[in-house]
């Protein structure tokens, strides 16, 4: 594995720890300002921007500090001199909603530019199959 790989790796592994415990800090850090995310929820057309971003996450907080889990099941990364992308699936869900439907995963493609030296995700994109 590769330096930029290990680095995206562990940019990646951070997000998803402080997406489950809620620091909004800390999930911020690593994104461009220019941030474009396609979201599960609306609005379909996806957001632009770290404002937008920020404003998505307290709702999602509240319903995983009931009890939901959010974890890296797996990490596939590919990064370039500048840019790479990585790609994942977590256990996203209630306890309930897990174990009624144990291979659910939530699907997660990272676009990454390197700026400065320094990853930033650039793109986001969460889905779940729809059956």
């Amino acid at each position: 594995m590769s330096d930029d790989e290990w680095q995206i790796r562990a940019l990646i592994t951070r997000w998803a720890d402080a997406v489950h415990r809620g620091d909004l800090d800390t999930v911020l850090d690593q994104h461009a300002e220019d941030l474009v995310m396609y979201n599960v929820p609306a609005p379909y057309e996806g957001l632009r921007g770290l404002t937008a971003y920020r404003a998505i996450w307290p709702p999602f907080f509240a319903w995983q500090a009931a009890g939901a889990r959010f974890d890296i099941d797996t990490l596939d990364v590919t990064a370039g001199h500048d840019v790479a992308y990585a790609h994942a699936l977590l256990r996203c869900g209630t306890p309930e909603e897990l174990a009624e439907c144990p291979g659910l995963r939530l699907r997660l493609t990272f676009g990454l530019r390197k700026e400065r030296g320094r990853w930033l995700i650039a793109h986001e994109h969460h889905s779940f199959p729809h059956d």
